[in-house]
């Protein structure tokens, strides 16, 4: 008798999920909207010039979170007006932070995902990956999920643990 190890975990039926594989390409940037205030003070022609005078062309295919670093009012035509001179550069403009970005693209491919590969199956969301993925994506991820998926684990197929169940 020969003692043959078997890998159990490639032979089940699982499916383990990364959302590592579904992370959007592209360089991430930040742009900080306090560097066209005076004294924390927008002021509208000045502001203008700069805007016209930065070069946005260095934001070619990024993909772009606009904030501002410092606490200031802003009227809402300032992001706007920002925005158009982002849109023919960058691949994508979000308000917010980098993590706010991540969130964003990240929920964009979630709500695109087939859900037909997952459907009626046993699910690992991989827990642990090179890439720090936010806690929202997830949330988003799982909820995806639940309407196709027969169980969801969390974590490594060695050690999950069980978070859902459909009901038979």
């Amino acid at each position: 008798m020969e003692n043959t190890i078997v890998n159990k975990v490639s032979n089940s039926s699982l499916v383990i999920v990364d959302l590592q594989d579904y992370k959007s390409n592209g360089v991430r940037s930040l742009v900080d909207i306090s560097q066209w205030l005076e004294d924390g003070l927008l002021r509208e022609k000045s502001f203008r010039q700069l805007l016209k005078e930065h070069n946005w062309s260095q934001y070619k295919d990024h993909l772009v979170a606009l904030d501002c670093s410092v606490e200031a009012i802003l009227p809402a035509w300032a992001t706007l007006l920002i925005t158009t001179y982002l849109s023919p550069h960058a691949k994508t403009v979000i308000l917010g932070s980098l993590n706010d970005l991540e969130k964003h693209l990240f929920s964009k491919t979630i709500d695109q995902l087939d859900l037909e590969k997952f459907k009626g199956k046993p699910l690992i969301i991989k827990g642990c990956s090179d890439y720090s993925i936010p806690e929202a994506s997830y949330i988003n991820l799982i909820q995806r999920l639940q309407k196709v998926a027969k169980s969801i684990f969390y974590g490594e197929a060695c050690s999950s643990v069980p978070l859902w169940k459909a009901k038979k």
